[in-house]
């Protein structure tokens, strides 16, 4: 089965930063209807314990808006949570995440995302894990408040491009396929 990383970012890489509301203010109707088409209980989401953490508390403080989060089947790979986990329709899993992961691909009936969780979606690309890597890319730098660069620690990886759209208020969604490099690419041809 498919896996995806998802992510959403600001131009700089930073998945959020302190003082900004949720996708930095930047959100439009037509990128919150791209979201709804595209709900996360679609998929199988993966996430580790602080991100499980963290969506568990914003979903139960936006009710409302966050309903397909919590009818997400949701898989969180932690060995400090403990079981029963409060958010519903939620596993536990303990143990190796790649080997955990590697075996629901083979078995899940449904796509695999991750929700966030950068050193989770880290170890499953350099696993080679990956089949696609999707990324929303908010129009703005946020150099002094960013928090959570993402891709820090990342090996390298040529992304070839699938899809690619532009939401009004300037938020970018570039969908790629990845190939995980065991060293840089050789220069190309008329290079210097």
């Amino acid at each position: 089965m498919e896996l995806m990383i998802d992510y959403i970012t600001s131009l700089d890489g930073y998945g959020a930063a302190d003082g900004w509301p949720g996708w930095w203010g930047l959100e439009d109707r037509e990128y919150l209807d791209w979201l709804a088409e595209n709900s996360p209980d679609q998929r199988t989401l993966l996430m580790g314990a602080n991100t499980y953490r963290l969506m568990h508390s914003f979903a139960a403080s936006q009710k409302e808006s966050v309903d397909a989060l919590d009818t997400a089947s949701k898989i969180v790979f932690s060995n400090t949570l403990s079981e029963p986990l409060e958010w519903e329709n939620s596993q536990l899993v303990r143990g190796d995440a790649v080997e955990a992961v590697r075996e629901l691909k083979k078995h899940s009936e449904r796509p695999l995302s991750t929700l966030g969780s950068l050193s989770l979606s880290r170890s499953l690309l350099a696993a080679g894990l990956v089949d696609r890597f999707r990324v929303v890319v908010f129009p703005v730098i946020t150099g002094k408040t960013g928090q959570e660069r993402i891709y820090g620690g990342y090996p390298d990886v040529v992304l070839d491009l699938v899809e690619t759209r532009t939401f009004p208020g300037g938020a970018q969604l570039l969908d790629y396929r990845p190939r995980v490099l065991d060293a840089p690419l050789p220069p190309g041809p008329g290079s210097a």
